[in-house]
């Protein structure tokens, strides 16, 4: 047993040390403080791993749907569509002010039975489009992934029943081209992970739709789901259209409208309303594939209860740019 008095000198030299490496600590430009960054980093991660918890303070995070254009959306700037995706854009890193981004592009379809997500950290681009301008080709979009949330992601489609499996693979222009707009890394960066999920390959509004159900609890961690797509996208009819611009052929209006009243619907029945509007003659003729098309239901079954809006339409040639929100944006 040690003497009274050397415990108590013990004590408060323990005590005074404890205290020093705290105050270290909490000073950021000291070196111990500095040597030691992965601390945050790993705390910051490990919340991918587990469900948020909700609050009535913290309102689930709004999902979008952007008509994105070609390639050529980016250089455009007289197009209507383009102060549009910029409008759209600010509102998201202002207002919203996302944790993440996950993307559902039109541009990648996997497998009829199989999503596939991309778990890279460090991406590239994909330039899948032909014939247009060398320039065209060396479009940048800086951009981080994160290997934590896309384990997450693998993790809720899991619990749906969704077969799933993660790839590294770049972003295709349905996500770079507008996104260049929309977050310009100049004026609006985005400023947060960014990680792209595919679709199925498969015209089935309904296994869209519970696709996007299986990923609605990460709006719970203020993370933005976003489709990308067109709400009318015919190629093959480009060459009938006529003028400057271009008016638009009697299907546009038809389906788009079509279209707007079913994802306005009331959330409890806006999932047999959508689903018949695949169904429509006109259909086919708005969409000879439904790829562009199928990101919308994604958009739709991530929003669970919240009603949708489609806040912008413009219609030209064989094309109609509708852009949607589902949910409220903070004040």
């Amino acid at each position: 047993m040690f003497p009274s008095w050397i415990s108590r000198h013990f004590t408060v030299l323990l005590l005074s040390t404890s205290i020093l490496i705290l105050a270290l600590l909490l000073n950021s430009s000291s070196p111990l403080a500095r040597s030691l960054p992965s601390l945050t980093k790993v705390k910051n991660f490990s919340s991918w791993s587990k469900p948020a918890q909700s609050s009535a303070n913290m309102p689930k995070a709004p999902v979008y749907f952007f008509s994105h254009g070609g390639p050529d959306v980016q250089y455009n700037k007289t197009h209507p569509v383009y102060p549009v995706l910029q409008r759209i854009g600010k509102e998201i890193t202002q207002k919203v002010k996302p944790k993440a981004v996950v993307v559902f592009s039109a541009h990648w379809q996997a497998e009829p039975n199989e999503i596939h997500l991309n778990n890279a950290e460090d991406t590239d681009l994909i330039y899948d489009f032909y014939g247009f301008p060398p320039e065209f080709y060396k479009a940048t979009y800086p951009n981080k992934g994160s290997p934590e949330l896309a384990s997450r992601i693998l993790g809720l489609l899991s619990d749906a029943g969704i077969r799933a499996r993660g790839v590294k693979r770049g972003l295709d222009h349905g996500v770079f081209s507008g996104f260049n707009v929309a977050f310009s890394p100049e004026e609006n960066p985005l400023g947060c992970p960014l990680v792209q999920v595919s679709l199925f390959n498969s015209e089935d509004p309904d296994a869209h739709f519970r696709l996007g159900q299986a990923v609605a609890p990460l709006r719970d961690d203020n993370v933005v789901i976003i489709g990308t797509g067109m709400t009318v996208h015919n190629l093959r009819d480009m060459r009938f259209a006529r003028g400057s611009p271009a008016a638009p052929l009697p299907y546009v209006a038809s389906f788009d409208n079509a279209l707007k009243e079913a994802v306005e619907a009331d959330p409890a029945v806006r999932k047999d309303r959508m689903a018949a509007v695949t169904k429509r003659p006109d259909a086919k003729q708005a969409h000879p594939w439904m790829d562009h098309l199928m990101p919308v239901y994604v958009a739709a079954g991530a929003a669970g209860e919240d009603k949708g809006v489609q806040t912008w339409t413009f219609h030209e040639s064989s094309f109609a740019w509708a852009q949607y929100r589902f949910g409220e944006v903070p004040a």
